[in-house]
């Protein structure tokens, strides 16, 4: 059943998506922001508004999820994986709305050079906030019906694009606890040779958690993140 508004090209839908990702669309439809992060956009409104596509697909695998690792010559998080996404624009509307189903897509596109029109977005989280950057950040829940070629579009900005498979994610051998120097811990996950961290593994954390797909893991096991992190 559908679900969600139309803005012109823009629709949330959960027509015809796998069952698998049921748990998904439940969670996303029943979560609570403080669920989510202790760290929730200001009262006052301020912030920088953006959004990640949290981009979910079937491959070799199974079910998997796409990533994108920033180039280590960045000044700001180098070589840090995410979610591919970015600030808005004025161009992608009201960030109350559509706006950031607007920014995922084409950030995404910009970023990996997906076809948007092979992406269906099928929810959207609670907008949650990176204190470091001052970014408000709406992750968009959406399912690659038509996979299309993906790769870095521009080097200087991204080291690669790959894909996860979520089996890996679950898999208490791939997980642990990264403490930052400045005594921070959060969520990691050791996958496709990358180290997943920060606001990216925070997100997938919580969906493996409320989507009932975790599994029990060793919470003592620490990875330490350099002083670049």
């Amino acid at each position: 059943m559908s679900k969600g508004v139309s803005n012109g090209e823009v629709i949330v839908t959960t027509d015809g998506l796998p069952t698998w990702l049921d748990p998904v669309v439940h969670a996303a439809g029943t979560v609570q922001p403080e669920q989510l992060s202790r760290f929730l956009p200001p009262e006052s409104g301020r912030g920088r508004q953006s959004a990640v596509l949290v981009l979910f697909g079937e491959g070799a695998h199974g079910p998997e999820l796409l990533l994108m690792e920033r180039a280590g010559s960045l000044r700001s998080h180098p070589g840090q994986p995410s979610f591919p996404g970015g600030a808005l624009d004025p161009e992608d509307g009201d960030p109350a709305t559509t706006g950031p189903l607007r920014a995922a897509l084409r950030e995404a596109e910009e970023e990996t050079g997906l076809d948007p029109a092979g992406v269906q977005a099928f929810g959207v989280l609670p907008r949650l906030y990176i204190p470091v950057s001052s970014f408000v950040v709406t992750p968009v829940l959406a399912w690659w019906r038509t996979p299309s070629p993906v790769g870095a579009v521009d080097p200087a900005e991204t080291a690669r694009v790959f894909t996860v498979p979520v089996a890996d994610l679950t898999d208490p051998a791939n997980r642990a606890t990264a403490v930052h120097p400045s005594g921070h811990r959060g969520p990691a996950f050791t996958v496709e040779g990358a180290l997943v961290w920060g606001f990216t593994a925070g997100v997938i954390d919580r969906i493996l958690h409320f989507a009932g797909w975790e599994r029990p893991w060793d919470r003592s096991r620490q990875v330490p993140l350099d002083w670049r992190a």
